[in-house]
């Protein structure tokens, strides 16, 4: 194994992600307490679930997520760990590089996605970061999920990138 400080995947933080069984229930917290303004969001129908991001004044982002209505993709998580903090997220430059790194220290991964140019990430196994659930990813920014025709009702309806059709419950 190397020597951690001559190897770096070069990581910046780019958001954390809270999981729930229903977005609207989340947002009284994150969008009108604490300010956050809706950035952007989708569905995942070939994972099984509606993500959006809220950006705060000085540019953070958190990503709210609920399971489509069907989907079996949070019921693990769930069933262990309840609601709350599904995963942090880091973009590196070079997402192979990452996992290089990551395989020369031997940090297991728990999925590894490098199919899509547009979005290609690693994930590290929580039992060697604490218990978080730690994405690497190469991508486009969040920003450029589905353009400036987004709003958070369209998302909600079900109408929003990748839609289903079916309103969040």
């Amino acid at each position: 194994m190397s020597d951690p400080v001559l190897q770096s995947c070069a990581a910046v933080f780019d958001h954390a992600a809270i999981a729930a069984r229903r977005l609207r229930d989340l947002l009284p917290l994150y969008q009108d307490i604490l300010g956050g303004e809706f950035l952007a969001g989708d569905d995942n129908q070939r994972v099984g679930y509606r993500a959006l991001q809220l950006r705060y004044p000085d540019g953070t982002r958190i990503e709210l997520m609920e399971p489509l209505a069907g989907s079996t993709f949070f019921d693990k998580f769930f069933a262990g760990r309840g609601e709350g903090l599904h995963h942090i997220t880091f973009k590196v430059p070079d997402i192979h590089a990452a996992l290089a790194i990551l395989e020369d220290h031997e940090v297991p991964t728990m999925g590894v996605y490098l199919d899509d140019p547009m979005w290609q990430e690693v994930f590290i196994h929580p039992k060697v970061a604490n218990g978080v659930l730690v994405q690497l990813a190469q991508g486009a920014p969040s920003a450029d999920w589905g353009g400036q025709n987004q709003t958070l009702e369209k998302l909600l309806a079900g109408q929003g990138l990748n839609g289903n059709g079916i309103p969040s419950p």
